[in-house]
């Protein structure tokens, strides 16, 4: 994988995108937000879910999440989260309560001990991530759709004066 082609790619894609840029720029935050929290199976499905009941671009959100969340974001993502979450709930969600599952995992249990593993951890843990994750996406959430909206008011007019020389 060639990673400043895949790269540009997504950045192609991104500002080819068409539509309101108000939309574009929501999606584009909603998109952020959730792409930062830690809760990776449901990227997509609550990405779709917001932004139908929001009115605003799908697209636009399901491109941001995966820009924001991909192979190379999850460790630091998931820290930045347990460390802020560690801070601002009662909770403690240290390493050694994560190494003993990630070792129960690593054994290549069957999928009930898996998940009896990950139930685990408890519910002081689901907290703690995404108070975490909340608190570390939003300054990105309002970063986004700040620099997104003036991205996309400028296509448009690029794209407008364009039309008008043709």
């Amino acid at each position: 994988m060639n990673l400043k082609r895949t790269s540009r790619y997504y950045y192609l894609k991104f500002l080819r995108m068409k539509g309101d840029p108000q939309s574009l720029a929501w999606g584009t935050a909603i998109g952020t937000f959730f792409g930062i929290t830690p809760i990776i199976p449901f990227h997509t499905l609550i990405n779709l879910i917001v932004t139908f009941l929001t009115r605003t671009s799908t697209i636009a959100a399901l491109l941001a999440s995966l820009i924001v969340c991909n192979p190379f974001t999850y460790v630091p993502q998931y820290y930045l989260s347990t460390v802020i979450g560690n801070f601002i709930t009662p909770y403690d969600f240290n390493w050694e309560r994560i190494k003993s599952v990630l070792d129960i995992l690593l054994a290549k249990p069957g999928f009930l001990e898996s998940l009896q593993a990950l139930a685990g951890l408890g519910y002081e843990a689901v907290i703690v991530l995404l108070a975490g994750g909340s608190v570390l996406a939003l300054p990105f959430t309002i970063a986004s759709y700040f620099f997104s909206l003036r991205l996309f008011i400028k296509i448009r007019e690029r794209r407008r004066e364009k039309h008008i020389l043709n």
